[in-house]
């Protein structure tokens, strides 16, 4: 209990402080994985609320039409509310879709509401279609230190507008077979918007997620992506834990929902990684 408490105090951190490093620049981060289910959400999520609790402006736009990040986070992302669609297809500025996260400051959010679906079918037609995300983050005059990008499990226009706005492309990889799979799939895809569509993007970050220490699958998959991308893969890992999963049905992150937990502390430590690779090499992890 005393642990436990003392984890919920380190994680929360109620003074306020800086104590990750912010970035000398902001740090655009698309969350991608073609697979659904590896934790692709939850991933952005939590390490965006950890970021900010230790003093980084963090900003997470929403590009699943689920609306999950939105839901994560308790942001309103019904009908009539503002959101990121506005900013793809009428231009709307950025500024005027985002929301504060309630009871977490230095946190946004753009929402995605299910007009959002239409949103693949109708960028076809557009000119410049696939930078329209970039253009509105370069158009904007908030300040982040970072910026979230939580995609849907395609490599549709959406997908594809994300890795032209990012700079950096973190892979959560859960720790089955099948990851492994669309793993090499997902590494083809950035390869090919890296070549013709954004030059500067690259796989800056992988976290194993959904890891279970009792089995030897879960400890074959972790050497295997380690051995594939070195030291991108992120030291902590994230185990298996029901309050990870259990929290968004609340509308909290693991990291507010049960701060003492296992999960919250795995995401705790992979955002202090994070934040330290980026303030050490000027912004790349």
């Amino acid at each position: 209990m005393a642990q436990e408490a003392q984890r919920a105090v380190q994680i929360l951190n109620p003074s306020g402080e800086i104590t990750m490093p912010r970035p000398p620049r902001c740090r655009i981060m698309c969350v991608a994985n073609q697979k659904g289910g590896v934790g692709k959400t939850t991933t952005a999520v939590n390490l965006a609320v950890a970021l900010a609790l230790h003093g980084n402006r963090v900003l997470v736009i929403d590009l699943d039409p689920q609306g999950n990040a939105s839901t994560g986070l308790n942001v309103p992302h019904h009908a009539g509310i503002p959101d990121v669609y506005n900013c793809l297809i009428d231009l709307v500025p950025l500024a005027d879709v985002t929301q504060p996260v309630e009871g977490i400051p230095n946190l946004s959010c753009v929402p995605a509401t299910l007009n959002l679906a239409g949103a693949e079918i109708e960028l076809v037609s557009v000119v410049a279609r696939e930078s329209r995300l970039r253009r509105a983050i370069e158009a904007s005059q908030a300040v982040y230190d970072y910026i979230f990008i939580d995609c849907p499990p395609s490599l549709g226009l959406l997908t594809v507008n994300a890795l032209v706005a990012a700079e950096e492309v973190l892979i959560p990889i859960q720790c089955e077979y099948y990851a492994l799979e669309g793993v090499q799939a997902l590494t083809d895809n950035i390869g090919r918007v890296k070549s013709f569509l954004n030059p500067g993007l690259e796989i800056s970050t992988v976290l194993l997620t959904m890891y279970d220490r009792r089995t030897r699958l879960a400890d074959a998959v972790e050497q295997d992506v380690r051995a594939h991308f070195g030291d991108r893969v992120l030291t902590a890992v994230v185990p298996r834990n029901v309050r990870v999963s259990e929290a968004p049905s609340y509308g909290q992150s693991v990291m507010t929902y049960d701060p003492g937990s296992r999960g919250a502390m795995s995401y705790f430590e992979a955002a202090q990684e994070i934040a330290e690779r980026g303030a050490k090499v000027g912004g790349r992890a």
